[in-house]
């Protein structure tokens, strides 16, 4: 690996996240309990290792077979006096006595250990420690419930027991042996970091290292569920593969890190991408469940970096994990990276990580009942009709839109140069992946992944009383009643439940692991040329994971193939701003003749409408919109690449001179500025100081001007300025004014611009930061228009 050469495990960011493997058979995956069962297995090796030679010969004999004349059948000597069951910890230990006879063939323990005699003290130590993880996995087969793993205990049971007789060491008879899957997961997870970021400075790569450390260490502790919880949570997976991982994994990585007489494995270096692929999904899920359960105990510093940049790095590798033609899972992977043949186009601006995540590496529990998940290839056949909501509008289908044979016009791209760009838009070596922690990546991105391997589903079901009732669909319908009532707790639960089971109304619902986790109510007017949204809304707990916008866009896929294309709804103020997000606005396109007395009035509520335009795949337009701003890049750097000159400096600031306009500047007017509109321009610089002040005061006393107050300081965010070239913030611009620096509106409000888009180009939109940026920002402009500043 270039820069680093390669993550490195039992590296001190992975010793110190805490985390301690569950012992097994031990019934749970606390970390207090795992610790104490290995520690305690420790401490008994150290004290047997620690006693006389009398005392491990008769601990030896236990376990030896009688060595006496007359071919004696005894396996282990047994002593005539067993100690108390439990022991006695006040009662002195009695001395050995080789001469004691067995119980079970009555020679002496002299008999069953004189193979012994000569034998080394590091071998018989060696021995000693075998014996007690010999003891170790017997109380594991008892105690075990799943057969699978019973099994596995019972046969490494017999396989130390058997190196204890033959004085060798335990051998794993199998047909493969270590590595079973090239390139392993880490060598998959090192591609993959320099695959994505190789081209980031130090400081900021050291991040994402960290980040790929944290994962691996989770995978190495991570318990696997059994092969039988596994079929109930996904029955049509490939049973048989799963099961001959999970017997792998439990003897060359789960059981040795207890009983270190057998040789142990990272599970990260002897697995590959199989192994990945089938516990990726549950326990990507339980970490992020995880990190927003112990948010508030996270220090402020850490919150972006674990709950934005953490989920986000997931997020990036699990495309990669599941695509079936990522280059990070091919052997000629490094030969490639090497001749620099893989451009990297993403940027990096987290801070390092200070510390481990702690997780718990239990897999999710899951209920039976939930896996009667359906596969989007098999759509459930609703009561309704059938509809197959996941299914993309053909290429082919006929758009009702005279606008597609539109005629090219002067000024028209040569379609020559649009086809040689996309030739390398379309090559996945030169497509510039989603910034992990970029704020333009789509709000739908990872819904539609899920869609794409089928973790969600979409259904349009509805109640009938012309058919007869089906199971699945009448608890679906139940479901989102239960999520609709939860979600709107000021809408009456038997309003919500009469419209929800309505023939008249239906519901795109959103289905995962076989349960509904939210859906969109709606009415079809085909008559009317509309259809009204009465219910929307996703359960809190997947909330804030694109399952909104993903919902909306579906809607607006089977509306379009329906030949409705317009959706009036009436929102509340908390529904408003999600409304806006997907298309809605307060000018109602439908003529007010056509939904009068159709439509449900609401008091207090917002009428907001949105036409549908039939040209646009809605569900794969963040997409779409992705590809068209590269091919515009292209279509630049080719631009500049041909007229690029460089104008001379500037030298009449040299002779005093305050300002000039913008439109003198040479070149300003070759990259297609042109001015802007006027607004008023205050000539008496005692009140411009003035308006300014009071403008500026206005801004510092809002409520998320907080972020803002004083510069960025390096310590609490390492990388910052290496991002943002110009900083700034209201301190500055404070001392600025009382310099009499803002000569003109224009600077004034440049500096300010500079703060907020500083903000949005170095946080996530996730982060309350760019949050406040957001809100400080439309205050700001609200101050300035009233001040007269700008024209309103």
């Amino acid at each position: 690996m270039a820069d680093s050469g390669g993550i490195q495990q039992g590296s001190p960011a992975i010793g110190a996240a805490g985390l301690v493997p569950a012992a097994p058979g031990a019934g749970g995956t606390e970390g207090s309990g795992a610790a104490g069962g290995s520690a305690r297995i420790a401490v008994k090796k150290a004290q047997l290792r620690s006693s006389p030679r009398p005392k491990k010969l008769e601990k030896l004999g236990v376990y030896s077979s009688c060595k006496a004349e007359g071919a004696c059948k005894c396996n282990g000597w047994k002593s005539q006096n067993p100690p108390p069951t439990p022991p006695q910890t006040d009662q002195q230990s009695n001395a050995v006595n080789l001469q004691e006879p067995c119980r079970s063939c009555s020679h002496t323990l002299g008999d069953h250990v004189t193979h012994l005699e000569n034998v080394s003290e590091e071998e018989m130590n060696r021995l000693l420690g075998i014996v007690l993880d010999v003891e170790y996995l017997y109380t594991c087969v008892h105690k075990e419930e799943d057969a699978d793993t019973k099994q596995v205990y019972f046969s490494l049971f017999k396989l130390l027991r058997k190196s204890i007789l033959q004085m060798g060491k335990p051998m794993l008879e199998a047909q493969e042996s270590p590595p079973f899957e090239k390139p392993s997961i880490e060598q998959g997870v090192n591609n993959f970091v320099q695959y994505k970021f190789s081209h980031l400075p130090s400081k900021e790569r050291q991040t994402i290292m960290e980040l790929a450390k944290m994962f691996l260490n989770q995978i190495n502790y991570w318990q696997l569920e059994t092969p039988s919880q596994r079929r109930q949570r996904v029955p049509n997976d490939d049973a048989a593969g799963y099961k001959a991982n999970y017997t792998r994994w439990l003897c060359y990585c789960n059981v040795p890190q207890f009983c270190d007489s057998l040789p142990r494995y990272e599970t990260t270096q002897i697995f590959g991408r199989t192994l990945l692929r089938s516990v990726f999904t549950v326990m990507r899920k339980q970490l992020l469940e995880q990190a927003r359960q112990e948010k508030d105990k996270l220090p402020p510093e850490k919150r972006t970096l674990i709950l934005t940049h953490f989920p986000k790095f997931l997020s990036m590798l699990e495309e990669e994990v599941y695509s079936h033609s990522s280059p990070i899972w091919s052997q000629d992977f490094l030969a490639g990276a090497a001749g620099g043949q893989i451009p990297i186009h993403t940027v990096i601006s987290a801070p390092p990580v200070a510390r481990p995540l702690y997780y718990s590496t239990s897999p999710v529990s899951v209920d039976p009942s939930t896996c009667g998940s359906v596969s989007p290839a098999r759509k459930t056949a609703s009561v309704l009709e059938t509809n197959p909501v996941g299914e993309k509008r053909k290429p082919t289908e006929p758009l009702h839109h005279e606008e597609n044979k539109r005629p090219r016009v002067v000024g028209d791209i040569p379609m020559d140069l649009i086809n040689e760009v996309m030739a390398t838009i379309t090559d996945p070596a030169a497509i510039p992946e989603t910034s992990l922690l970029s704020a333009h990546s789509a709000r739908d991105e990872a819904a539609r992944m899920e869609e794409r391997r089928g973790v969600i589903e979409f259904h349009v079901i509805g109640n009938s009383l012309n058919q007869k009732p089906n199971k699945r669909i009448l608890m679906w319908l139940v479901g989102l009643q239960n999520v609709f009532s939860h979600q709107l707790p000021r809408m009456p639960k038997e309003y919500i439940t009469r419209l929800v089971f309505d023939p008249k109304h239906k519901t795109l619902s959103l289905i995962k692991d076989g349960r509904v986790i939210g859906g969109i109510c709606f009415r079809m007017f085909p008559s009317q040329g509309f259809t009204e949204i009465v219910f929307c809304a996703v359960t809190s707990n997947e909330q804030v994971k694109g399952y909104g916008t993903h919902l909306m866009n579906h809607l607006k896929e089977y509306h379009i193939k329906h030949e409705i294309l317009n959706f009036l709804t009436y929102a509340d103020e908390y529904a408003i701003g999600y409304f806006k997000k997907q298309g809605f606005s307060k000018d109602i396109k439908v003529p007010k003749a056509k939904y009068v007395g159709y439509i449900k009035d609401y008091e207090g509520a917002t009428l907001m409408g949105c036409e549908l335009n039939p040209s646009i795949p809605y569900t794969e337009f963040s997409v779409i919109i992705k590809k068209q701003k590269e091919i515009i890049k292209k279509l630049i750097e080719r631009k500049q690449a041909q007229i690029r000159k460089v104008y001379p400096g500037l030298s009449c600031f040299k002779d005093g001179v305050r300002q000039i306009p913008i439109e003198s500047i040479p070149g300003i007017r070759e990259t297609g500025w042109k001015p802007v509109g006027k607004g008023k321009e205050l000539k008496d610089p005692d009140q411009l100081y003035s308006t300014l002040k009071t403008i500026l005061q206005h801004v510092k006393s809002h409520q998320n001007a907080w972020p803002f107050m004083e510069p960025v300081k390096k310590t609490e965010a390492p990388g910052y300025y290496q991002v943002i070239r110009f900083p700034m913030d209201l301190k500055t611009m404070s001392e600025r004014l009382k310099s009499r620096y803002y000569t003109t509106r224009k600077l004034f409000m440049a500096d300010m611009q500079r703060i907020f888009t500083n903000c949005r180009e170095y946080n996530p939109p996730e982060s309350e930061y760019y949050k406040c940026a957001n809100l400080l920002e439309k205050f700001f402009y609200t101050k300035i228009k009233e001040a007269g500043l700008i024209e309103k």
